[in-house]
């Protein structure tokens, strides 16, 4: 059914639009798995249910996003008005459910502090008993190039010996503080800085891409709104 010409033009910039919507869904879908897997094993040492949740709230959406492009190509090719309003009810969903995570992003990096060195006071002693609270000790430790807490001293100050993730070097060699390759700075700024990075990359992808969402929204409204006009005129 013929429609307008403003409203033509609305239909093709919706078309173009659901190819970006495609490609920020492919964004959402990457930006999620990366999260994902370079979450742990700092997740593990925060509390906040946020830092698991969020990358993978990230990757479904990223999948849905696919499913909801077909409808609104679809719909706006065939100027069908079901399947470009389920195309509006997907996409507000989806901008709902991004929204609240890149406010959550947001405001949860603020209280990582807290959060953080709470579980890791509670975690350190655990470090020869737990192989989870082990491993991750160790790969933080390795890959942040850091020791402890705050220092070194904490292993002491929990009766621990000094692991050997705490150097870079020789693992079959005892790691002590005069070892050349000792790791001296603690390990505290560095988790806190990957996890608030992490926060806002969360945040900012969310809440951009939802704003990008929310023009679809307005087209297919527009769109949807013409075509039934159409067919009331008839």
């Amino acid at each position: 059914m013929a429609i307008g010409a403003g409203m033509s033009c609305v239909k093709y910039l919706l078309f173009a639009f659901n190819l970006l919507f495609a490609i920020t869904g492919l964004i959402i879908l990457v930006v999620g798995a990366r999260a994902e897997i370079n979450a742990h094993p700092y997740v593990d040492l925060t509390d906040e249910n946020f830092y698991t949740s969020a990358p993978m709230i990230l990757i479904i959406v990223g999948l849905i996003v696919f499913i909801v492009a077909f409808f609104g190509c679809c719909g706006a090719v065939k100027e069908n008005h079901c399947m470009i309003v389920t195309f509006s009810v997907f996409l507000l969903l989806i901008f709902v459910a991004e929204l609240a995570v890149g406010i959550a992003g947001y405001v949860k990096h603020k209280d990582l502090e807290t959060s953080i060195i709470k579980t890791l006071n509670a975690s350190i002693a655990h470090y020869e008993t737990d192989p989870k609270i082990q491993k991750n000790f160790d790969i933080i430790q390795t890959d942040l190039m850091c020791c402890g807490i705050n220092g070194p001293e904490d292993w002491a100050a929990n009766k621990l010996p000094i692991p050997a993730s705490c150097c870079s070097g020789d693992k079959t060699v005892a790691c002590t503080p005069a070892s050349p390759d000792f790791h001296k700075d603690g390990c505290y700024p560095g988790i806190l800085e990957a996890m608030k990075g992490m926060a806002l990359v969360l945040g900012g992808v969310g809440l951009g891409i939802a704003v990008v969402q929310l023009l679809g929204v307005m087209f297919a409204c527009f769109l949807a709104r013409s075509i039934r006009s159409q067919y009331e005129t008839v």
